[in-house]
């Protein structure tokens, strides 16, 4: 069995690098010449652009904004590709294991709405006033303090998310390949600090452009391979509900009327209100991670169409990230042919095999933690008789599992370099992101405001390597959450849901004051975290935060969602009625109705945004039709 943490970590020693590599446990498949052949022309080629691009990286817009020259083609493939990350790939293939097709609805009712939202309203607000950030936004609207608050919260956010990247590249490296945790994360950390340091956003983007063809060449295989075996799609659904005695699986809204109905314990209110609007429009239009791309664009009429084009892709993911996880129902087996059991992080690290200092072997653990979950009474002696047939996995190990699986020399090279490029897209997506807000937002006005341009590229450059370093201490603290999406959805929870609310009431509500904007958005944050504190003090608190006893972790971070955004929003409608706001002639280019709108020259049907959006929502509403 796997354990998740590293003894050489966990007894607080530090050895030399092969040591690092001999601590590795016995790997699952073992790569041929061609699968390392594949790997390192990919390494070879991401660095490579880092170093072809730096000579086109030299002044702070360039570095910082990739010179604000992207079509909307690139920016639009690069808005999805630095959300498609392993974490994307890994974490919700997982997330379909455990919850079945309900996992679709953080692509689509999760992302559409909001990205078109942000393509159609508000990108004219962000692309005219030149802003370098979200937060440089803020600056503008309420004030210095609340561009400050949040950056310190985005950046915060983006450490956080980018340890997640590391620990999920790290658990494909060590299930797959069999190398340690720690050895995986200080290879990948380096490549990309490299190639991110040396070009800038404009290295990042073209890198994830790369990515997104090879996370779509790699990870396709294992879907079209396993749907072969299943069956076809009526297959698949008979033997998910012979598996697991229930369609609910299959089905995205139908069994929503209940908290209890349905596999992810959630209420239909929960996944419109909390992830369609708190969640999925606070990430799409609020966090600076992709709305950095969409800002490079070339001109309105490109930044207004790069998430348009996105939703297309947007919509197609969960064929290579939900159906893996719901062939994985029926498709992975044990060496007797039962179905393999799939928990939760926190089991298999309680359950993890080994001896010696920093194990974490303790059967008295194992068996409370597996008694926590719905494995078979007989499975669950297997696994404290350490029976080779019982082998435990967690709910994020769901496709690298299917991949060795289904893919033999020169493919599993290369579905593994889909794994490693999605790695690398959402850390790049991450750090880079992570590096403008740390410099325009809290170096250049906190400690430096009279720098030159050269100085604050060097700042972006080392904030870079800092921010990795930082990044890698980050990605040993997801391995205590119940599953790589949870973890992230409380993020958003958390950081997200309150800015959300401060930027909307500052975009469309004239009367919302700087005070209010600064004190709405600090006490969401606080009232969010306090919450999630309060749950996790004592779980009979989910049924206040979440509404019901049937309610699980996912459907507590869309609530939560909910509630802070509407608590920030009550907080700064209060504070706005009783102080003064500021003069309309000062909210012009900040606020709707009192900023002209830039005219855009009039093109045929085929090429206006609008055209596009419309095509856009009819498949959405088809494809819910179509899995209700």
């Amino acid at each position: 069995m796997y354990g998740l943490v590293p003894a050489t970590l966990t007894a607080g020693s530090f050895r030399s690098l092969s040591a690092l590599v001999a601590s590795a446990t016995v790997p699952m498949a073992q790569l041929r010449l061609l699968d390392i052949a594949v790997i390192a022309i990919y390494f070879c080629m991401v660095i490579w652009i880092g170093f072809y691009l730096k000579g086109r990286s030299n002044t702070s817009e360039e570095f910082f904004m990739a010179g604000r020259e992207m079509t909307a083609w690139i920016a639009g493939l690069s808005f999805v590709s630095a959300n498609l990350g392993s974490l994307e790939l890994m974490g919700w293939a997982g997330s379909a294991y455990q919850y079945g097709i309900l996992a679709t609805h953080w692509y689509w009712v999760g992302a559409i709405p909001a990205m078109l939202f942000l393509g159609l309203v508000m990108m004219p607000f962000y692309y005219v006033s030149k802003t370098h950030s979200v937060p440089g936004y803020l600056s503008l609207r309420y004030g210095e303090p609340a561009r400050v608050l949040a950056a310190f919260s985005f950046a915060l956010e983006m450490i956080l998310m980018s340890g997640v990247n590391m620990f999920a590249m790290a658990v494909v490296m060590k299930v797959v390949l069999g190398w340690s945790i720690t050895f995986s994360i200080l290879v990948s950390a380096c490549a990309v600090t490299l190639y991110v340091a040396l070009g800038g956003l404009r290295s990042a983007i073209f890198n994830e452009v790369l990515q997104f063809v090879l996370i779509w060449g790699g990870a396709l295989l294992v879907p079209i391979l396993g749907m072969i075996q299943a069956g076809g799609v009526g297959g698949l659904k008979t033997k998910i509900i012979a598996n697991m005695h229930s369609d609910s699986y299959f089905h995205l809204w139908r069994d929503t009327g209940h908290f209890a109905d349905n596999p992810m314990g959630v209420h239909w209110t929960g996944i419109v209100f909390g992830l369609g609007f708190a969640i999925s429009f606070g990430y799409w239009t609020t966090d600076f991670l992709v709305v950095q791309r969409v800002l490079a664009a070339r001109n309105l009429r490109a930044a207004r169409m790069a998430p348009i084009i996105g939703s297309f892709f947007k919509m197609a993911v969960p064929f290579i990230v939900i159906l893996p996880g719901l062939l994985g129902l029926v498709l992975l087996q044990n060496p007797d042919g039962s179905r393999r059991q799939l928990v939760g992080e926190d089991v298999v690290a309680a359950c993890a095999s080994g001896s010696g200092e920093g194990s974490l072997s303790d059967p008295g653990a194992c068996s409370s933690a597996m008694a926590k979950t719905t494995l078979p009474a007989a499975y669950q002696q297997k696994v404290l008789s350490g029976s080779p047939d019982a082998e435990l996995h967690s709910y994020n190990q769901a496709l690298p599992l299917m991949m060795v699986r289904y893919l033999g020399p020169g493919l599993l090279g290369l579905g593994i370099t889909a794994l490693i490029a999605g790695f690398m897209s959402g850390m790049a997506g991450n750090i880079s992101a992570f590096s403008t807000v740390w410099t325009y937002d809290l170096y250049k006005p906190l400690i430096n405001k009279k720098g030159t341009d050269s100085h604050y590229v060097m700042v972006g450059r080392l904030s870079i390597v800092i921010g990795v370093a930082i990044s890698i201490g980050a990605g040993y603290l997801v391995q205590h959450a119940h599953g790589i999406m949870d973890y992230v959805q409380a993020l958003f929870s958390i950081f997200i849901a309150p800015l959300l609310a401060t930027i909307l009431l500052g975009m469309f509500w004239k009367r919302a004051t700087r005070i209010a904007g600064f004190l709405g958005l600090l006490l969401g944050i606080v009232f969010s975290v306090g919450m999630f504190v309060w749950v996790h003090l004592n779980p009979a608190n989910l049924r206040y935060v979440a509404l019901s006893d049937a309610a699980k972790p996912m459907a507590e971070n869309v609530f939560r969602a909910l509630w802070a955004c509407l608590f920030t929003a009550l907080v700064i409608f209060l504070v706005s009625m009783v102080t003064k706001p500021r003069p309309a002639a000062e909210l012009e280019g900040l606020v709707y109705g009192v900023t002209p709108l830039p005219k855009e020259d009039p093109v045929p049907f085929y090429k206006n945004e609008y055209t596009w959006a419309i095509l856009v929502v009819i498949i959405f509403v088809a494809l819910n039709i179509i899995f209700w």
